[in-house]
């Protein structure tokens, strides 16, 4: 079965929160966002592997992109719960993954960053998600 099909709850709020970021920073490139995820696929294999998960700091907007990502993938990993009481109960219906599906999750994005990158330039993974959350 496909990462696709096995996690698109994972795969959904990870862009969901990298479109957050690129609404509120329009000058968010995909080199920045694969420096992100690039970052929390070395993190989560790292602790998967019983290695420590220190990593090169990364700085601005990939950062921003970066905290972001990992606040959901947290989540995913039953480690936090939202604080919101509005949306409580998506906190009781989602499975916890493993650090080993994070990490296929992160790679399944870094695969898609490359792809839209190569065929849409500087910003052609975010302008190709962008597509699946414009206001109805």
């Amino acid at each position: 079965m496909s990462v696709e099909t096995q996690h698109l709850d994972v795969l959904q709020n990870i862009e969901f929160v990298i479109m957050q970021v690129y609404q509120e920073r329009p000058d968010l490139i995909d080199a920045e966002v694969m420096t992100a995820i690039e970052s929390l696929i070395r993190v989560y294999s790292a602790e998967a592997q019983g290695r420590s998960g220190a990593s090169r700091p990364i700085r601005g907007i990939s950062a921003q992109v970066a905290t972001q990502v990992k606040a959901i993938c947290e989540l995913h990993l039953g480690r936090t719960s939202i604080s919101d009481n509005t949306i409580q109960t998506l906190d009781e219906q989602i499975t916890p993954k493993t650090v080993a599906e994070i990490v296929d999750c992160l790679k399944r994005i870094q695969s898609s960053i490359k792809l839209w990158t190569n065929r849409g330039g500087r910003q052609g993974y975010l302008n190709f998600i962008k597509q699946f959350f414009q206001s109805q």
